[in-house]
């Protein structure tokens, strides 16, 4: 049969799919992401509930499957071919019995903790197989997601992925050595270190945290040629892991650290377990460390009890602090979270003024960044040709949310290869290059 896996939210949730199609296509089916054509004999999506917008996104996705269901099994009907719609994923693991009320279309329903129910019951394998030893990328061929770990113990007040993933299960270091090295093997040049909380690796398997002895053996042992850490946490931060990042090239100069805010009391109310000072020691040692390190962070506006004065604090932090990488999101109200019981009292027309003026702030601050990079030299992975551009990144920006490099296509380049490339001109979010 063919299979569509339609995959919306973050990187875990493209790692799971990812998974899944591993044993459909060990099964012996023809499994394609996203695809808009109307032709697949089974669709699954992948649904995210972590906020608002990403819960309505889902919401929609699943209606627009259902009518398509509905078109096709018209369309069919005289050769008896009809689709199977399946939903799962974290938006299911929340509101499984409200949606099942209001979309019957849907033939079956999986929470996050039933990949093995779904392979036995939707892909008819009962081998057995560790979940996560099957993969199908939908990545570009030259990188891939590495998903260290799965739920989360952090107990921050907004944050609904506990509620929805559960508690952090840490993979064994060899098992992550094995895909890492399996994943390179097939073409894969970056390796993109994932969980809910990287920093808290290893500390419920081995009692201690092990990202800098994960790193480290990732490093040597799988022949990745870009090794790229996201989503750690501020709190508890395993020195020792900047050491190893110091030591070995393959490990790209990046560190993804969302800090939500800086405000103390805001801090303290989100459950940060981390203070204003406490960030800024941090920040200060990855930069003396790492003089190099582009810090990518993200930043929470209009959290209950954000005044304007603790707005106007984290607008001066921004400026202070000079990110390379930015993004902000508006607070979202999360049932079911501690925060819940605070209300939401700034309007979302105030969140989107705060938005806008943040994200303003960093346009300005990362112009200034990109122009000091005009007339110098840089080792590019070519991910993809758009028109008359190829596109690339250096081992400071991260696939799909970072900056990008244009390189006019004069020349044939081959996506997935390095090249060497001087930055000609510069804008906000992007650069231009020519290869030298």
């Amino acid at each position: 049969m063919k299979v569509n896996i339609i995959t919306l939210g973050c990187s875990k949730n493209t790692v799971d799919s990812e998974n899944l199609a591993g044993h459909f296509a060990k099964a012996g089916h023809t499994v394609v992401f996203d695809c808009p054509k109307n032709d697949a004999d089974i669709v699954l999506v992948n649904t995210c509930g972590f906020i608002g917008d990403a819960k309505e996104e889902s919401v929609n996705t699943l209606l627009e499957q259902a009518a398509a269901k509905a078109n096709y099994n018209r369309r069919h009907q005289k050769d008896g071919r009809t689709r199977r719609l399946i939903a799962f994923g974290c938006l299911v693991e929340r509101y499984r019995r409200d949606l099942q009320q209001s979309m019957p279309e849907i033939d079956a329903w999986y929470g996050v903790h039933q990949w093995n129910e779904i392979v036995e019951r939707e892909v008819a394998d009962k081998s057995r197989d560790d979940f996560f030893s099957l993969r199908t990328t939908s990545t570009p061929k030259h990188y891939a997601y590495l998903k260290i770990a799965e739920g989360c113990n952090r107990g921050c007040s907004y944050c609904a992925i506990p509620l929805i993933r559960g508690r952090h299960q840490s993979r064994p270091i060899d098992d992550l050595v094995a895909e890492g090295r399996r994943l390179v093997q097939q073409g894969v040049k970056e390796l993109i270190i994932i969980a809910q909380d990287t920093t808290y690796y290893g500390l419920d398997l081995y009692g201690r945290r092990c990202l800098g002895d994960l790193l480290e053996r990732l490093a040597t042992e799988t022949g990745a040629e870009w090794i790229r850490l996201h989503y750690t946490y501020p709190r508890s931060f395993p020195l020792d892991a900047i050491e190893v990042m110091r030591r070995h090239d393959n490990i790209c100069n990046y560190i993804d650290i969302p800090l939500q805010h800086i405000n103390s009391r805001i801090l303290s109310s989100m459950q940060r377990g981390i203070d204003r000072e406490g960030t800024l020691q941090l920040l200060r040692h990855f930069r003396e460390q790492m003089p190099d390190v582009t810090i990518r962070t993200t930043l929470i506006v209009g959290y209950p009890g954000e005044g304007e004065k603790e707005f106007q604090e984290l607008k001066d932090f921004v400026r202070e602090a000079q990110f390379d990488r930015m993004g902000c999101f508006a607070y979202s109200l999360e049932e079911g979270t501690p925060a819940e019981i605070l209300g939401d009292p700034v309007t979302e027309q105030e969140k989107a003024r705060r938005v806008g003026e943040l994200m303003a702030l960093q346009d300005e601050i990362s112009l200034a960044k990109n122009q000091a990079r005009v007339g110098r030299e840089y080792r590019v992975l070519i991910d993809r040709r758009e028109g008359d551009y190829y596109v690339g990144r250096t081992e400071y920006d991260s696939p799909e949310v970072d900056e990008e490099i244009l390189v006019e296509a004069t020349r044939v380049l081959r996506p997935g290869t390095f090249y060497q490339v001087r930055i000609t001109q510069a804008l906000e979010h992007d650069l231009y290059g020519m290869i030298v």
